[in-house]
């Protein structure tokens, strides 16, 4: 019989061999698991231990003017890159120093982007030039994880600068990263204003990823399989647009001194011809990461030339306003065109009195526009009221964006009975207001495209295109073309309405006695309306709307030029060439050999300096 302490030792060894043995079959239905019902699962995690996907960058998309001209190409660059997991932190003061960098940007760009993942290549900095990469080659052992990419560059290869409209590139932001999402790592570059940030999508085109075996070190051993499962990137679809590169680089010219806007539309289509807003800036050196100090010059440069003056400025248009006032008062019924004022040079309301600064006579409509008299629109307008002026104005896209493709745009400012009231209180405001609307002053404010879409819609009588500098998009060699379709508008006017208001116009540019006459064009019929617009800050914004040819308007254009003083004397004569430029490819009134018309004679030979001295005649011109 066994003892008690046999007894006690034979159970223990039970209890250990049935641990042991539940221990193994846990084992074994473990390993069965992942053997045979798992395989699939860990078979991809092993192998995603051993490959390593690096990404591809697309080449972004080119865009092309409406003739074919490339404005926005790429050039190849080199960025230099490091994987965190192999890098050692003891080479980035070597690092950094063959980089020109300081030591501690490195490192803030390594934990932003090993937050991300240790595996990704982080871009370090990018557009290194050939010294620099032959200092990396050199030292390329000893700089474990470093390494360099080819990637490309914007380069911007004529003489129109388009930098408000093309827009810039910048390194993706912590929050654009989070709002883009999918696609999207530390590092990666976007558009950040105009065409490029508007179309950033169809520009970026698709990430490709080349498979590379890599080692328990995490360093690369070479190709998986030979590449054949490599995805190569998809290039960025090219944007094709209704610019004309040589009336772009033109206004940008003409205006390189000065202040203000130059927008030009295709009255037709709504496409933009031209864009531009002065001062502006070079927007090579912002295609990629932005030197701090350049940064910082823009921002604080007292011209604001980051600011978008064709998209976002508010002024008053002055006397290029008048037409609506005239539309207003004939749709209404209220006067006929032959309804006449008496200009004695000003007009008093009330205790106040509103100055022309000079005397025009008897004036009916026609004259009133041809001449710009303030008096008769003085007038008017108090016969008109506001809320029916108002209600025309939003007509031709006043007090509203136009939608126009890229991303910056303000809507101006039309004020009503209901914004007055809430602006001043039922009280605080009189129908001496009306007075100063009615030339274009006060409360009122509009964009430079606003104005270009208002003198397009004049000259096509009611239609209205919204503005868009994209026609198509398409890939390389123009295959799958995208058209880009946008909305359009129409005011129904009696045709009576259209024939004043557009032979007021006429008038302005092509007869004795219009304010516009350094609009006009050699053997071309153009109209249009000067506007010189008061600012209480400073001397006065010089405006010009108009288009031309007067009976199939080809383009329309609207030139704000701050602080100049008349609209006759400084925008209307950027616009006189502008029109030339894009109707003939070449300015053709220094060309003694382009004949006037017969028809146009008389005009011409006018002289220019009275011309102008009659322009002087009035605030508002």
């Amino acid at each position: 019989m066994a003892s008690i302490d046999e007894i006690g030792v034979y159970t223990k060894r039970r209890v250990l061999f049935a641990a042991l043995g539940v221990m193994f079959l846990f084992f074994f239905v473990r390993l069965y698991q992942l053997q045979l019902l798992y395989s699939d699962v860990y078979g991809k995690k092993s192998e995603e231990n051993s490959i390593r996907a690096i990404p591809r960058v697309p080449v972004r998309g080119l865009i092309f003017d409406r003739n074919g001209t490339l404005l926005v190409d790429n050039r190849p660059s080199f960025t230099v890159t490091v994987m965190p997991f192999e890098f050692r932190r003891g080479t980035t003061g070597r690092l950094a120093s063959i980089l020109g960098f300081p030591e501690e940007l490195v490192e803030q760009r390594l934990r932003q982007g090993e937050s991300y993942s240790r595996f990704a290549p982080v871009r370090i900095k990018r557009d290194i030039d050939f010294p620099t990469l032959s200092a990396l080659e050199e030292q390329k052992y000893s700089l474990e994880g470093v390494d360099f990419q080819s990637e490309s560059q914007r380069f911007y290869p004529t003489a129109a600068r388009g930098s408000h409209l093309f827009g810039y590139l910048k390194e993706i932001s912590e929050a654009q990263l989070k709002a883009m999402g999918e696609g999207y790592v530390q590092g990666d570059i976007v558009g950040a204003t105009g065409l490029e940030s508007r179309y950033e999508p169809a520009l970026r085109g698709t990430k490709g990823a080349e498979l590379s075996l890599v080692n328990v070190r995490g360093q690369v051993i070479g190709p998986f399989e030979g590449g054949r499962h490599d995805t190569p990137p998809v290039e960025g679809r090219n944007l094709h647009l209704a610019v004309d590169a040589g009336v772009q680089a033109l206004a940008e010219s003409l205006m390189a001194d000065k202040r203000g806007a130059v927008v030009a539309l295709d009255p037709r289509t709504g496409g933009v011809i031209a864009l531009v807003s002065k001062p502006d800036f070079d927007l090579a050196p912002l295609s990629g990461v932005t030197p701090a100090p350049l940064w910082r010059a823009l921002n604080n440069d007292e011209g604001r030339p980051l600011f978008n003056r064709a998209t976002l400025t508010r002024y008053p248009p002055g006397s290029t306003y008048k037409m609506i006032v005239a539309i207003a008062a004939l749709e209404q019924g209220i006067v006929e065109p032959g309804w006449r004022v008496q200009c004695g040079g000003s007009f008093r309301f009330g205790n106040k009195v509103f100055k022309d600064e000079h005397t025009h006579g008897s004036v009916d409509m026609v004259q009133a526009i041809q001449k710009s008299c303030n008096v008769y629109f003085y007038q008017l307008m108090l016969k008109v009221g506001l809320d029916p002026w108002a209600h025309y104005g939003a007509e031709f896209g006043f007090g509203k964006l136009t939608g126009i493709d890229i991303t910056e745009e303000s809507a101006g400012l039309l004020p009503t009975t209901e914004w007055m009231n809430r602006r001043y209180g039922k009280n605080g405001w009189t129908r001496g207001f009306l007075v100063s609307l009615g030339i274009g002053q006060g409360e009122l404010g509009v964009t430079p495209v606003q104005m270009a879409g208002y003198a397009a819609q004049l000259g096509m009588r009611g239609i209205r295109h919204q503005p868009h500098a994209v026609v198509t998009m398409a890939t390389r060699g123009g295959a799958n073309p995208d058209s880009v379709r946008v909305p359009s508008y129409r005011v129904g006017l009696k045709k009576r309405t259209w024939d004043v208001v557009l032979e007021g116009m006429r008038r302005v540019v092509q007869e004795p006695g219009g304010t516009a006459s350094l609009a006009r064009v050699k053997g071309v019929q153009a109209a249009g309306k000067t506007g010189t617009a008061q600012n209480p800050h400073g001397n006065s914004h010089a405006w010009f709307i108009g288009f031309a040819p007067f009976e199939n308007p080809q383009i329309a254009i609207a030139v704000l030029v701050e602080n100049a003083g008349y609209g006759g004397s400084f925008a209307a004569p950027i616009a006189g060439l502008c029109f030339e430029q894009y109707l003939f490819g070449r300015l053709v009134r220094f060309d003694p050999k382009t004949p006037a018309p017969v028809a146009q004679e008389e005009a011409e030979t006018a002289d220019p300096g009275s011309l102008a001295q009659s322009e002087r005649g009035g605030r508002a011109r």
